[in-house]
């Protein structure tokens, strides 16, 4: 889906570290970037109390979730700056990770107790007729315009 993404790559998740065991991932979305895509990546902030709650949630221990934020933070160190790639960060209480790639998106719906890894995932395409992909477009932009710079 990243590959044939030409207007948009929105990402919101509190770290999503699958993600950075792509080495080629920094390069690619730079050239995406390049080639006029808008990427929009929303990280969890790893001092909010709501990613803190998460980690004791799932049950994998205070303060795992933040440091997994700062590795996560610290792969995408070398896109800050670059034209047409905007990163923020979230103290939000994450429901859903949300991965947008121009009219297709994968939802990652949040299971309390489990890891995201081991939740659902609905794959969702814009239809004219429906609603569903407009609600989680919706839910990115609120939280989108709650959240601020990282702190490198």
């Amino acid at each position: 889906l990243l590959e044939q993404s030409k207007d948009y790559v929105e990402i919101l998740l509190y770290a999503g570290m699958f993600l950075t065991d792509d080495p080629m991932l920094i390069k690619r979305l730079r050239r995406k970037a390049e080639d006029g895509t808008k990427i929009r990546l929303l990280l969890g902030d790893p001092t909010s109390p709501e990613v803190n709650r998460r980690s004791i949630e799932e049950g994998i221990g205070e303060g795992i979730i933040a440091a997994k934020i700062c590795n996560a933070l610290a792969f995408y160190r070398p896109l800050d700056g670059i034209p047409g790639i905007d990163i923020r960060c979230h103290g939000t209480t994450l429901y859903n990770s949300i991965y947008r790639f121009d009219e297709e998106m994968l939802v990652n719906t949040h299971v309390y107790g489990f890891m995201a890894a081991h939740a659902p995932m609905l794959h969702l395409r814009r239809l004219s007729g429906g609603d569903l992909f407009e609600t989680y477009s919706e839910s990115f932009e609120n939280v989108w315009n709650t959240a601020t710079p990282p702190k490198w």
